[in-house]
């Protein structure tokens, strides 16, 4: 039985993850300092978890054969730059150390939102464009990563819009599918940026995860842009919220809030995930909100 560490595993991702590998038979171990999970996120786990602030050093006992590591501090809007960039730096680099020592793999999270405002569909080779702190410590992970790519198995995972369960502790960073799912079920009209066709790369958790799992047999080293490859409108997002719903809900369009900062369009080049990974997102926009709408409310 593989022994597998996930970092951040009461987080979003990271607690879907951790439930998964257990389901497959792995035998997990969880660390996250509770600082943005969420222990509820972990109900039914039965693997051990190590209450850790991994950007400082710190130890582990055992020994892992692979590491995910989901832990960061994930909001673009966090307000202290600095911390956020030694907080996700320094985790980065003890989690790297770490895998050295256990001789081990390992599979990072990356982001889509380093390409910033680039050309679409967004390849892993072009120019960058940071927009936040949190990109700029995303870029530079991926950079200090490149140099082990000849030394170690390491990949990184530029996750696009990953939306679905276990993500409504992130409050205001939770995806616009959440969001506006939330002000629908309610009867409210969706608020959405003048004048809905900006676009996002919405990828279900599930398939998120897959990739990930997917990571540990990739064919070579890399960084990896983990997404469906279709753009959708935020206007089309609301129509496939108000089928599944079946509502009839208007969008309330209203300025966008971040100006030049904000990212208006996202969509993954998948060519590389597909070669390398061997991975191709399962669900449709439609069938993962389906499903995310069952989970969320019966």
């Amino acid at each position: 039985m593989q022994k597998v560490l996930v970092t951040g595993g009461a987080g979003f991702i990271g607690s879907n993850l951790a439930l998964e590998l257990e389901d497959r038979g792995y035998e997990v171990a969880v660390a996250d300092n509770f600082f943005t999970g969420s222990r509820k996120n972990l109900e039914g786990f039965k693997g051990k978890i190590v209450d850790v602030d991994i950007s400082y050093p710190f130890d582990l006992e055992g020994k892992f054969d692979i590491i995910f590591h989901e832990a960061a501090i994930t909001d673009p809007r966090f307000e202290d730059n600095e911390e956020m960039l030694r907080a996700n730096l320094d985790g980065f680099r003890n989690i790297l150390e770490i895998t050295k020592k256990n001789n081990a793999k390992l599979i990072y999270a990356s982001s889509a939102s380093l390409y910033g405002n680039g050309k679409t569909p967004m390849k892993e080779s072009q120019k960058k464009e940071l927009l936040s702190a949190y990109a700029k410590s995303k870029l530079e992970m991926d950079e200090i990563a490149e140099g082990y790519f000849d030394k170690m198995h390491i990949v990184g995972l530029r996750y696009f819009n990953v939306f679905g369960p276990r993500e409504a502790h992130k409050g205001r960073p939770a995806s616009m599918v959440y969001h506006l799912m939330g002000q629908m079920k309610n009867g409210k009209n969706p608020r959405i940026f003048k004048f809905g066709q900006q676009k996002r790369d919405h990828i279900y958790v599930k398939d998120a995860v897959e990739a990930t799992i997917m990571a540990v047999k990739a064919k070579k080293s890399g960084v990896y842009n983990v997404g469906t490859g279709i753009g959708t409108t935020f206007n089309e997002l609301v129509n496939s919220i108000n089928e599944a719903m079946g509502a009839d809900l208007e969008p309330e369009y209203f300025d966008s809030l971040y100006g030049k900062d904000y990212q208006e369009n996202t969509q993954a080049d998948t060519e590389n995930a597909e070669k390398f990974l061997g991975f191709k997102a399962k669900y449709d926009l439609t069938d993962g909100i389906n499903e995310y709408m069952r989970w969320l409310y019966g």
